[in-house]
């Protein structure tokens, strides 16, 4: 019993020595191209409203009404809106603000949370960007956030419902 010699080839890790690629690929050749049918042109999507544009339109198809629009640019950073509007009763106040977070969910903006709901007289929806607050008459009239912010209600589109 002897030890037999390794078989003739390569080693393990050696490189391979490949042939030679034949003569007429390395000839020139011309390269014809197959023309390619047109994509039709997509219709565009149609742009996403804003997240004001969207929570207005919500708060007026619920009826809500002396619905005040706030400008915060150059007064805080929390927020670049603020909505203040007002609902009848605490049921009507509970679901403007259902109405308001089904909204927001439905345009795909970041979630929203709300305060309030349980109770319907403040409900608060903080939805980043815009922050909205929903009362009920005489809860507003109470806390009087237009004057807290300096919102003139002409200036602000408000007294209409």
């Amino acid at each position: 019993m002897g030890i037999l010699p390794d078989p003739a080839g390569p080693d393990f890790g050696d490189s391979i020595t490949r042939p030679a690629w034949p003569d007429r690929i390395h000839q020139h050749q011309e390269v014809t191209t197959i023309p390619r049918a047109k994509s039709k042109t997509r219709p565009k999507a149609a742009p996403l409203p804003s997240l004001l544009d969207c929570v207005e339109k919500a708060l007026d198809d619920g009826k809500a009404e002396d619905t005040v629009v706030i400008d915060l640019h150059g007064k805080t950073s929390i927020a670049d809106h603020m909505v203040i509007a007002t609902g009848r009763s605490q049921r009507q106040v509970a679901a403007l603000a259902e109405r308001v977070l089904a909204a927001i969910r439905e345009r795909g903006g970041r979630r929203a949370t709300a305060e309030g709901m349980r109770q319907g007289d403040w409900v608060l929806i903080d939805a980043g960007d815009v922050i909205v607050h929903l009362f009920r008459p005489d809860v507003r009239g109470f806390y009087n956030l237009e004057k807290m912010w300096g919102a003139d209600l002409s200036e602000a589109g408000g007294g209409q419902g």
